[in-house]
């Protein structure tokens, strides 16, 4: 099959432009026959400081329900995160969701925010690990960018067994060397493809205006933590192409989830 990290300049607040984007990046992922399509954090709006949370929430909505009528369209799998309402009186999460051939069937709410640009002023963290959830490309999880430093994070979808590990991001190019091994270290630990798309460009972040770079680093890697594909700042498709069967090839050569001390506590 064939995987792809979608990255671009998510704009703050236009949204217009980025579903404009993203709808550009799927038509050509479906014309080179890719399969999957991982877009980056706050794909529609990225971290909007200013003005009405419904609003924003409204222009979400309105965008995940073109992304999924493109999914459906296009006969693709679309991964990426958006605003996603929070209980009554919370503040919104930091939502992933995953479209299959227009089929809604993952959702998450990132768990980690980051406390140097104040996430946690402007979203309230998820209250449940990722789900694996089984697709026809095989078994799929999700985290969310700050996620992937937690390696407890990992947990459920190590025990899922989890195939293909979705990351949508907007890590700082200040922290470059810190994405690239945490993309390929857990593609090592889970024995899984993980497909990390990190954003272009330069904005700032958050509650407290932090000022970013963004490296447009998106990374896919293989079950042994092996770069298959790497963006290089440019806008635009960053593509592998990826055996399924390689998970349970890696998973009967090393055999981690049987050698596993389960009796330990470990914390």
């Amino acid at each position: 099959m064939r995987l792809a990290a979608f990255q671009f300049d998510v704009r703050r607040g236009d949204v217009a432009h980025n579903l404009a984007e993203v709808e550009r990046g799927l038509r050509a992922a479906a014309a080179r026959g890719i399969e999957l399509v991982v877009l980056p954090e706050m794909w529609p709006t990225s971290f909007v400081a200013e003005g009405d949370p419904g609003a924003w929430q409204a222009a979400t909505d309105a965008s995940l329900a073109r992304v999924q009528e493109l999914s459906r369209e296009l006969g693709l799998c679309v991964a990426g995160s958006a605003f996603g309402p929070g209980r009554p009186g919370e503040l919104p999460r930091n939502r992933l969701t995953l479209f299959v051939r227009g089929e809604r069937v993952l959702q998450y709410d990132k768990l980690h925010l980051f406390s140097p640009t104040a996430e946690g002023e402007g979203f309230s963290g998820g209250e449940e690990p990722p789900a694996t959830v089984d697709t026809p490309l095989g078994r799929v999880a999700g985290l969310v960018c700050y996620d992937l430093r937690f390696a407890l994070a990992l947990r459920a979808p190590f025990l899922a067994g989890a195939e293909i590990l979705v990351v949508p991001a907007q890590w700082p190019a200040a922290r470059a060397s810190a994405w690239g091994a945490l993309v390929c270290g857990r593609a090592a630990e889970l024995q899984a493809c993980v497909i990390g798309c990190n954003r272009t460009g330069e904005d700032e972040v958050g509650r407290r205006r932090l000022r970013l770079a963004f490296a447009g680093n998106s990374l896919i890697a293989g079950p042994d933590g092996s770069v298959l594909a790497a963006g290089e700042g440019r806008a635009g498709l960053v593509e592998a192409a990826f055996e399924l069967g390689s998970s349970a090839e890696m998973r009967r050569g090393v055999p981690v989830r049987r050698d596993e001390r389960r009796d330990i506590r470990w914390v």
